[in-house]
C-alpha cells in the first residue's frame, strides 16, 4: 500500500510539471507575439502622429484670435490661399478636399470667421462649410478720461482686426462724447458701428431725468458741460475735489481770469504738471488755459458721469487758487500770495 500511495504521488507530480511547463511555454510565446507586435506599433503611432503633424495639425505659427472674412462669391482657392497666409492652414489642397466633403457642391458660406486658437484643417474645414462664424462678443473696458487716441489704442489691443484709422477717422470731433464704460464689441466690428455704440451710451446716461434737470437748470451748454467735465477728470481723482475746483473755475470764467489749467498740456504737447517748463505755458495753442481766457474749443477727454455731475453741481467757495501735492492732497488758497505759499511748502 506504502508502494502504491508513491508511485500515485509521483504521477500527480509529473502531471503538474508537465502543466506548468505548459503554461510557460504559451506565455513565452505570447510574450515573443507581443515582443514582435509593440516596436511595430511604437513606429505606427510615430509615423501617425506625424501624418497628423504634417497634414491635419495646425501651424506652430497658428495667429492666436485671428479673423478671417470671405467675402461673397470668392472661390474655395482663393479663401484656402488666404488661410494659408494667415498662417491657419498648412494645405491648400487639403483644406479644399475637406471643405468639399464638409460642404455641398464645393461651397463654403461667406461671413467673417473668428479663429480664438488653433484649430487643425478638419475643424476650419467644418467651420467654413458650415457658417459656424463664432464671433464671441469681446469685453473691452474704457476707463474715464481717456482720449479718442487712447480709446483707440485700447481696443486695438483687444479686438482682432480692429481698424484704428478708420475708428479715428469716424471720431473726429467727437472727444469728450465717447462715453467711458464697459462695452462687448465683436471681432472685425466696423468702426462707425463702434463710435455710435460709444455715443448712444452717452446720450443714455445724459438723458436721466435728473440730470437733464440739472443741466437746464446750469443755463450751461452741452458742449461747455463736457468740456469742463473732461478738465475736471484730468484735475481731480474724487468727487468733493471736483466740485470744489469746478466752483473755482467756474468763477474764474465769471470774473474773466485764466483758468491756467495744467491739464490741457498732456493733451497739447504730452508733458504732465511736474514737467513743464515756462516755455511750455507760453506754448500757442488754443487749448492752452494760461494765454487763453475761458474754456477750451473742446473737451481735452472722455469724462465720466461723476465729472459730469461735478460739473453740473459745483461748491461755491472763496478760493480762487488751488493745488496738488506729491501725494494727490489739494491745498486751496484765495489770494496769489496764498497760492505762492502754498507751492513752496508743498511743492519743493
Amino acid at each position: 500500500m506504502p508502494e502504491k500511495n508513491t508511485k500515485s504521488l509521483h504521477k500527480r507530480l509529473q502531471l503538474q510539471v508537465l502543466s506548468t511547463t505548459n503554461i510557460c511555454d504559451e506565455w513565452c510565446r505570447v510574450w515573443r507575439i507581443y515582443d514582435r507586435l509593440l516596436p511595430t506599433a511604437f513606429l505606427l503611432g510615430i509615423l501617425l502622429f506625424l501624418l497628423y503633424f504634417v497634414t491635419l495639425a495646425p501651424p506652430l505659427n497658428f495667429p492666436g484670435a485671428s479673423l478671417v472674412k470671405v467675402e461673397k462669391g470668392e472661390t474655395i482657392t482663393s479663401v484656402a490661399q488666404t488661410l494659408k497666409a494667415k498662417h491657419l492652414i498648412r494645405s491648400t489642397a487639403l483644406f479644399i478636399l475637406i471643405a468639399k466633403l464638409y460642404g455641398s457642391h464645393g461651397r463654403i458660406v461667406d461671413g467673417e470667421y473668428f479663429f480664438p486658437s488653433a484649430e487643425n484643417v478638419l475643424e476650419v474645414g467644418r467651420r467654413l462649410a458650415h457658417g459656424d462664424f463664432e464671433l464671441v462678443p469681446i469685453k473691452v473696458t474704457i476707463p474715464e478720461g481717456s482720449t479718442t487716441y487712447q480709446i483707440a489704442n485700447i481696443l486695438t489691443k483687444k479686438i482682432p482686426d480692429f481698424d484704428k484709422q478708420g475708428f479715428l477717422e469716424a471720431s473726429q470731433s467727437k472727444e469728450g462724447y465717447l462715453f467711458p464704460d464697459t462695452y462687448f464689441f465683436v471681432p472685425g466690428e466696423e468702426p462707425i458701428l463702434i463710435v455710435t455704440t460709444f455715443e448712444n451710451n452717452f446720450k443714455k446716461k445724459l438723458d436721466d431725468a435728473s440730470t437733464t434737470a440739472q443741466l437746464q437748470k446750469s443755463g450751461k451748454t452741452l458742449r461747455d458741460v463736457i468740456t469742463m467735465a473732461s478738465l475736471l477728470e484730468k484735475e481731480a481723482n474724487d468727487t468733493e475735489s471736483r466740485r470744489i475746483i469746478a466752483g473755482i473755475l467756474w468763477h474764474r470764467i465769471r470774473i474773466g481770469m485764466a483758468l491756467q489749467v495744467d491739464a490741457v498740456f498732456p493733451y497739447i504737447i504730452g508733458k504732465n504738471s511736474f514737467n513743464l517748463t515756462k516755455a511750455d505755458l507760453k506754448i500757442d495753442s488754443p487749448y492752452n488755459t494760461y494765454t487763453n481766457k475761458g474754456l477750451p474749443p473742446g473737451a481735452i477727454a472722455n469724462p465720466g458721469l461723476d465729472s459730469i455731475l461735478a460739473t453740473l453741481n459745483p461748491i461755491p467757495t472763496n478760493y480762487l487758487f488751488y493745488l496738488s501735492d506729491l501725494h494727490g492732497t489739494f491745498h486751496y488758497s484765495k489770494t496769489y500770495p496764498e497760492q505762492l505759499a502754498n507751492q513752496r511748502l508743498y511743492l519743493k
